[in-house]
């Protein structure tokens, strides 16, 4: 399936993970399909699926997708797809990222608190 080999590859090769992954997602189909589970196994990802029926299971993505359409997607009008997700990937890794703080990490942006964790791991 497309939509596996797009959403894990660019995240695999920009991070290159080392060690045991965990690969956190809802019960899409698109997640559970023979093609995105063997793209995990071949980066070497475990896979988590939430249980059936629990919100709480995803309430991090939730909030993301929260404060990303708050933030952008209600705040444009996107004339192509491309150019939605050429915004998107600009506000996640310029903005979300870099600049924006989070009281769930101590008030690190996300890059200062990966690097803060990552050598410890």
């Amino acid at each position: 399936m497309r939509t596996g080999q797009t959403s894990t590859r660019p995240a695999y090769n920009q991070q290159r993970p080392r060690g045991e992954v965990l690969h956190h997602s809802d019960r899409g189909s698109q997640y559970a399909s023979h093609d995105y589970q063997a793209r995990l196994k071949k980066y070497g990802m475990k896979g988590s699926m939430s249980r059936k029926g629990n919100c709480y299971d995803n309430a991090c993505i939730e909030s993301f997708h929260s404060v990303l359409k708050k933030e952008l997607i209600y705040l444009d009008k996107f004339k192509t797809r491309e150019q939605a997700r050429k915004c998107i990937f600009e506000y996640i890794t310029c903005f979300y990222n870099r600049k924006r703080i989070h009281s769930s990490i101590g008030y690190f942006t996300p890059n200062q608190y990966e690097r803060v964790y990552r050598p410890a791991v």
